[in-house]
């Protein structure tokens, strides 16, 4: 499964959003969106997803123009990972995870043994089958949005949006995440992650798009476009590249007297 964007534009009435971005993620690549707030990734997504369908340009799934797909279809090949955020219900997780398959189910249907055996298989994937009978709600943090990736998953689509999926995670748990993420595109999926810490692109992403002003500031191999210009660019923020056997390090420049 890919994805590819071309000249794609949007506006809300008369502000323009997006202006001729053209970018591509192929099957089994990472990648990590990048960029200030406001700056449309969001909006991104939401044009990918079918959300916003008046844009300009075009987006192919898998070779084909999406607007060609009923939400139905296109839900068969995009599954969305938002955030994780407070709950108003107490549902079970295999409850939540089951919830990405109702677009398999008929408007009068009930999941049945094909979704349960799909939502059991999510969670085996992602190592936290043992949760399945715990509450939503009362997970940490990083257990929460495997869950929410487990859904997707349940979803039987090839390729994975997800919108900052580490913003509200301490240190550990977005390690957590990310690994099981990289995990994910080592297996075949296609993932478009966005993300205010590039350190998660040179660790983890195949290709890095940054978007700034609603247009395409960098896109291309994470080593090759994150640099210390492009952040400085990007966040104001001056920073030198450390190289280490890990991969480059971004550490700030910190003034003296300022600490």
């Amino acid at each position: 499964m890919s994805i590819e964007i071309v000249h794609l534009s949007f506006a809300y009435s008369l502000r323009n959003v997006l202006r001729d971005v053209s970018l591509c993620a192929d099957e089994g690549q990472l990648l990590a969106v990048l960029g200030p707030n406001g700056v449309g990734k969001t909006t991104l997504f939401r044009c990918i997803l079918g959300l916003q369908p008046h844009y300009r340009g075009t987006i192919c799934v898998d070779g084909e123009d999406a607007h060609a797909f009923t939400p139905r279809e296109l839900a068969h090949k995009i599954a969305y990972i938002p955030q994780t955020h407070g709950i108003a219900f107490s549902y079970c997780v295999l409850d939540m995870v089951l919830m990405g398959t109702t677009h398999q189910v008929s408007a009068m249907g009930v999941p049945g043994k094909k979704e349960l055996d799909a939502a059991n298989a999510a969670l085996d994937k992602l190592g936290i089958q043992h949760l399945k009978n715990h509450n939503f709600s009362k997970l940490s943090g990083g257990e929460q949005q495997l869950v929410l990736i487990a859904r997707a998953l349940a979803q039987n689509a090839k390729t994975l949006l997800m919108d900052e999926p580490t913003a509200s995670l301490d240190y550990g748990n977005q390690s957590l995440v990310l690994r099981q993420v990289r995990k994910l595109a080592d297996d075949g999926y296609t993932i478009l992650l966005s993300t205010h810490n590039p350190q998660h692109a040179l660790w983890y992403a195949d290709r890095a798009v940054a978007l700034l002003d609603g247009t395409i500031a960098a896109f291309g191999s994470p080593n090759d476009v994150v640099d210390a210009a492009l952040i400085e660019k990007l966040y104001g923020v001056t920073v030198r590249l450390i190289d280490t056997a890990q991969g480059a390090l971004i550490s700030p420049v910190i003034e003296a007297g300022a600490r």
